[in-house]
C-alpha cells in the first residue's frame, strides 16, 4: 500500500487526514467531493507509532503539498494534524478538526459507555467479545477483528446513516494498538493539550451533536489555550459526518466555506 493519493489537479494545498488509526482510505469520499475544487492529498498512515506517524504526515506534506496547507483530520487523524501543526507550525496554513477525540482525560471517560447503551443486545454482547480478545490477537486475524470492531462502533455512532461503501483500504491491528497506546498517553499526560500553545493558524472543530466523543471535550479544552478558534456543531449528526442523512450537505458546505478563507 502506497502511502499518498491524489484528487484533483495541482496545486495540492489541502490534505484529508484518516482516523483509525490503523485505518486508511476512510476519507476518500470527503476527498473526492473536495476535489470539484482543490487539489487535495490523501496521505495513508503506514507507519507504527505515533512519532513515526508525525514525521511520515510532515515528509508527505513537505514532499507533495503546495505549502502551508490545509489540514482536515477526522477523528485520530485530528490529533494527529493537530500535533503536526504544533511542531511544524509553518506548513500548516489552517486546521480543520472533524469528530476529533476529547483533548482533556476526563472527558473520554464516558464514551464506550454512551456506545454500549446504543446498541442492542447482541452487537453489545459481541462488541465487548471482540474488545476482549483483541488484545491476545496478532496478525491477520486481529486485523479482522478490528474491522468488526470498527463496524460494530460505526452502528453506536452513527445517527442516521446513508448506504455508504467501506473506504478504508486495510485496518491493521498493531498500528492501531500500538498508536492509539502513545496517543492516549500523550493526552493523560495533558502533552496533547499542551501543544495548542504552539499553533500558530487558525483552528475550527467541526462536531456532531450525536457524536459519542463529547463536544465540550474538544470546546472547552481548545477556546482556552487557542488564540484563533471556533467550534461548529452539526445537528443530527454522529461520529462520520459525510455519511449523515441529514448533516453530510451541511458539513460538506462548511468544509468548502472553510477551504475559501
Amino acid at each position: 500500500m502506497k502511502n499518498l493519493r491524489k484528487y484533483g489537479n495541482a496545486p495540492f494545498g489541502i490534505a484529508v487526514i484518516h482516523g483509525g488509526p490503523g485505518a486508511p482510505g476512510e476519507m476518500a469520499p470527503v476527498a473526492r467531493a473536495i476535489a470539484t475544487y482543490y487539489g487535495v492529498l490523501e496521505p495513508l498512515q503506514t507507519t507504527g507509532t505515533l512519532e513515526a506517524q508525525v514525521e511520515e504526515l510532515r515528509s508527505v506534506l513537505l514532499a507533495h503539498g503546495e505549502l502551508p496547507v490545509v489540514l482536515i483530520g477526522h477523528s485520530w487523524g485530528a490529533w494527529l494534524s493537530f500535533i503536526v501543526a504544533a511542531r511544524s507550525p509553518n506548513i500548516v496554513r489552517k486546521l480543520i478538526l472533524v469528530s476529533s477525540g476529547p483533548f482533556e482525560d476526563k472527558y473520554a471517560k464516558g464514551i464506550m459507555k454512551t456506545r454500549l447503551e446504543r446498541l442492542g443486545d447482541r452487537e453489545r454482547t459481541e462488541l465487548l467479545s471482540v474488545i476482549d480478545s483483541l488484545g491476545e490477537e496478532h496478525g491477520k486475524r486481529g486485523d479482522r477483528q478490528l474491522a468488526r470492531l470498527g463496524q460494530l462502533i460505526s452502528i453506536a455512532d452513527s445517527y442516521d446513516p446513508l448506504p455508504h461503501d467501506d473506504d478504508v483500504l486495510k485496518t491493521e491491528y498493531q498500528i492501531f494498538h500500538r498508536v492509539w497506546k502513545d496517543a492516549e498517553g500523550l493526552r493523560e499526560s495533558g502533552e496533547l493539550l499542551q501543544l495548542a500553545r504552539e499553533i500558530k493558524c487558525p483552528v475550527v472543530a467541526v462536531h456532531g451533536s450525536y457524536d459519542p466523543h463529547p463536544a465540550e471535550g474538544i470546546q472547552k479544552p481548545l477556546s482556552t489555550v487557542l488564540e484563533d478558534f471556533r467550534f461548529i456543531l452539526l445537528n443530527r449528526c454522529g461520529h462520520t459526518p459525510w455519511i449523515e442523512r441529514h448533516a453530510r450537505d451541511a458539513f460538506l458546505k462548511v468544509l468548502i466555506e472553510e477551504l475559501g478563507t
